[in-house]
């Protein structure tokens, strides 16, 4: 079935409800998550003037995305992590479209239609633009 699944997260509760679905189709083929994070451009000059150094940025990143690994962990899905930058919904469709991914799992931000009319989702940027299949979790 699916051999890899790139799954976005962001430290939401959203991206947990993903990971879950996630690692029950990687399961299902023995697939391997490529777990991945935008460090959004509009937060990140914030995060850099508060962290004590690169290091500290990190694995600040990186523990947003940690309930995450520790789900795949328990469940031994195998699994690696890619903190990407810039703006989340377009860098998710650039870094997909030049992978050999076989699938999308992204959380669903909960807009209401008109915020989403205006304003747009990530989720819905990714499935307009993404040349794999893409499974969003509500």
């Amino acid at each position: 079935m699916y051999q890899h699944i790139v799954l976005a997260a962001d430290g939401s509760e959203n991206a947990l409800r993903a990971a879950k679905h996630a690692v029950e189709l990687a399961k299902l083929g023995n697939a391997k998550i490529e777990i991945i994070l935008v460090a959004d451009f509009k937060k990140a000059k914030y995060e850099v003037l508060h962290a004590e150094s690169n290091e500290a940025l990190d694995y600040e990143r990186r523990q947003k995305v940690r309930p995450v690994e520790e789900l795949l962990l328990a469940e031994h899905v195998p699994y690696e992590v890619k903190i990407l930058h810039g703006e989340p919904g377009p860098t998710i469709v650039e870094y997909v479209n030049n992978q050999k991914a076989d699938l999308v799992v992204i959380g669903s931000r909960g807009l209401n239609s008109l915020q989403e009319m205006v304003l747009g989702s990530v989720s819905h940027k990714v499935v307009k633009r993404v040349k794999v299949p893409v499974l969003v979790v509500k």
